[in-house]
């Protein structure tokens, strides 16, 4: 019973995914049309549900799991990469008639030459082989690697599907949690400054609160667990504290111990609502959108620090 909670419930089958209805008819039409494409693109916000889809799509397959290989693009994005998939993709599969599966994770990572150099696999894939890549950003991606994909978009939970999503698990886990816990929950797991929660980023905030005997506790574990509100201080210190020193951003980001690059999405969308209103914070704003523009896939804590630094000081240009 160690296993994270979102590993130990996963969805085994398209009936299990909860908020994926359309994306969901689109993968039955395939099966019952010409099969599924061997170069499927799977779209949409961290933690909904992409590789989840992509390894429901192995047992619809019958692929062995020696054959499915999962490939994170933001670890391994050069061209290196690609040379390895072109060296084994010609290999059988240890089934007889089976088939090989690719899962592409984070792939705008990949630089461009990389994705050049993919797209000839793309344009000559064996007939055994299936590629699935998965995107928070498909506009970073070459237009001619999205036009040989069949895209699947997929979507972050409305508040109902989060409380089916909820309540299923506590069930299966004998779990008894209040109405303003279940709340706290769903809040803490909303993504992008909107009202739509990560289905992962739910089963991780749950699993803080299991073995916690008291509302009271289990609320406080839940702040604890809110990505959002490390974000929020981030922001409130460099962009609504003008008179706010290095010193200052500092502290607040030695307490930081989540996904650098998650952390620039949302000081993105806060800044680029901030600048859209316009007023006296704009300049700001701006300055925090250009230091934050580009990702932190390489430089990782390091990079939002020097992010930071450049708005505090003035230095981003």
């Amino acid at each position: 019973m160690s296993t994270e909670l979102y590993k130990r419930h996963r969805p085994q089958s398209f009936k299990d995914l909860v908020g994926q209805e359309d994306a969901i008819k689109v993968l039955a039409k395939m099966g019952k049309g010409g099969g599924i494409p061997h170069s499927i693109m799977l779209t949409g916000p961290s933690g909904c549900g992409k590789t989840t889809i992509a390894r429901i799509l192995q047992k619809k397959l019958k692929c062995h799991v020696g054959d499915f290989k999962e490939i994170n693009a933001s670890e391994s994005r050069g061209i290196d990469m690609v040379r390895g998939i072109k060296e084994t993709m010609g290999l059988a599969p240890m089934n007889a008639g089976g088939v090989r599966i690719y899962l592409v994770d984070e792939c705008h990572a990949m630089t461009k030459d990389a994705q050049n150099s993919f797209l000839k696999i793309l344009e000559d894939t064996p007939n055994h082989v299936y590629f699935m890549l998965c995107t928070t950003d498909p506009q970073k991606l070459l237009a001619t690697i999205k036009t040989r994909c069949t895209e699947i978009k997929v979507k972050a939970l409305s508040q109902a599907n989060a409380d089916v999503l909820l309540q299923s698990t506590c069930k299966k886990e004998g779990v008894v949690i209040s109405e303003d816990v279940s709340e706290a929950i769903y809040e803490a797991s909303i993504i992008d400054g909107g009202k739509l929660a990560s289905s992962r980023k739910l089963m991780v905030v749950l699993n803080s609160v299991i073995g916690l005997d008291t509302e009271e506790g289990q609320l406080k574990a839940i702040a604890q667990n809110d990505m959002k509100a490390a974000a929020f201080e981030l922001c409130k210190v460099m962009i609504y504290n003008p008179r706010a020193t290095w010193s200052d951003v500092a502290k607040v980001l030695a307490n930081i111990e989540e996904d650098p690059e998650s952390i620039r999405y949302m000081v993105l969308g806060a800044a680029n609502s901030l600048l859209l209103k316009g007023g006296k914070m704009s300049i700001r704003a701006y300055s925090v959108i250009v230091a934050f523009r580009d990702n932190f896939y390489d430089s990782k804590k390091a990079g939002l620090t020097a992010a930071c630094y450049e708005v505090v000081n003035g230095l981003a240009e």
